[in-house]
């Protein structure tokens, strides 16, 4: 039976999770909520739902209601995600809340905790690993190709410059140094977890160029982020918010590289290439190559080049996990997940703040195992 959902926030990425789910087998969407009753009611006659403007009418009116999509956006893209996601969850429902999963941690901690007290999925659209490519990447982890991890390097981008500059931005942005980060780093810092594991060590440095400076703009938008993982890998993260263009591998890439072999995902959903080390299985002998040569590369392209298709894929895997029923510290892009992309993001916000020390994140909730599932 499909899952019964309701997107709360309808203002542009929430209509695109109603979308997404009115075409998914694996869901039956029942309602939006939006304060904005014309927003409510334009989506709910779109694709033939119910509207509603509170959510607690909502709750009240579709008991049987599984999952609560929290789309709702606010201050550094964040800020009105903690009250209607508590509310679902101390109501017993499944959550899927957008990223940054808050712009506060302290609320991030206290959502983690309300899911696990109310023993229900919490979930964050990290959509950005939910692609070809980094299942492919994945796989060639998971089959040892890759072998012990020795270093991990994210650029993730929009191309820009200073012709293009729009200007300090809207009163959710402008006068919020921290927007960049708040908004931005969950991707990139989920993306390298993901493939590395958990970060022990966070060094960063935060800038903006001069244009910015001169409009009176404080966004912190270029960022250079050491990272440490636990597993002895080290890592490095370049962000930036359309004031430069990056090159090689485009707006989004990511290199990965073991001692056995190194891929790297270019576009985030377009394109996979590994170079397998010398001397490993299916590369040249090491005697066969010159030195500063390397082995030719195997190539995999994903024929998507629109990113949108991320959310789809990603709200899917939402729906499998929760129809599935998987224990629940197994859940995809789980809330737990988000929790620790926002506990780096602070770690760089206490480096940058302290001249750019050395910054041990803070713990992540232990990860308890589900006694009901199967061994």
């Amino acid at each position: 039976m499909a899952l019964r959902v309701a997107v709360v926030g309808v203002r542009g990425i929430g209509t695109k999770h109603a979308n997404c789910y009115k075409q998914d087998e694996l869901a039956d969407l029942v309602a939006v909520c939006d304060i904005v009753k014309d927003r409510a009611d334009t989506v709910a006659r779109d694709l033939q739902v119910k509207a509603y403007y509170r959510l607690n009418d909502m709750l009240a009116n579709e008991p049987q209601l599984d999952i609560v999509d929290v789309s709702t956006g606010g201050n550094e893209n964040g800020s009105w995600h903690f009250e209607p996601a508590m509310e679902a969850l101390e109501a017993g429902k499944h959550v899927l809340v957008e990223k940054p999963i808050s712009n506060d941690v302290s609320e991030a901690r206290q959502m983690v905790a309300k899911a696990r007290e109310k023993d229900v999925y919490l979930g964050c659209n990290l959509n950005h690993y939910f692609t070809p490519p980094a299942e492919k990447a994945m796989e060639y982890v998971n089959s040892g190709r890759v072998g012990e991890l020795v270093y991990c390097l994210h650029k993730m981008g929009f191309a820009g410059g200073e012709a293009t500059y729009p200007g300090p931005g809207g009163a959710k942005q402008k006068g919020f140094p921290y927007f960049h980060v708040k908004a931005f780093l969950s991707h990139p810092f989920s993306v390298m977890r993901h493939f590395c594991g958990d970060v022990t060590h966070v060094q960063a440095f935060l800038t903006q160029p001069g244009f910015r400076r001169s409009a009176g703009d404080v966004m912190l938008s270029v960022n250079g982020i050491h990272l440490q993982f636990q597993n002895g890998c080290v890592g490095y993260l370049l962000s930036q918010r359309g004031d430069a263009t990056f090159g090689l591998g485009g707006w989004w890439s990511m290199e990965v590289g073991g001692t056995r072999g190194t891929f790297c995902i270019e576009n985030c959903i377009e394109k996979l290439t590994f170079w397998p080390a010398p001397g490993s299985e299916g590369a040249a002998q090491p005697e066969k190559l010159g030195l500063g040569k390397a082995p030719p590369p195997e190539i995999t392209e994903s024929g998507i080049s629109d990113f949108g298709q991320t959310f789809p894929r990603r709200l899917h895997a939402f729906l499998e996990d929760v129809t599935r029923q998987v224990p629940r510290d197994q859940l995809r892009a789980s809330g737990r997940d988000a929790l620790a992309a926002l506990e780096y993001t602070w770690a760089a916000m206490q480096s940058y703040e302290q001249g750019g020390i050395l910054v041990r994140p803070h713990p992540l909730p232990p990860l308890r195992g589900d006694p009901a599932a199967k061994e």
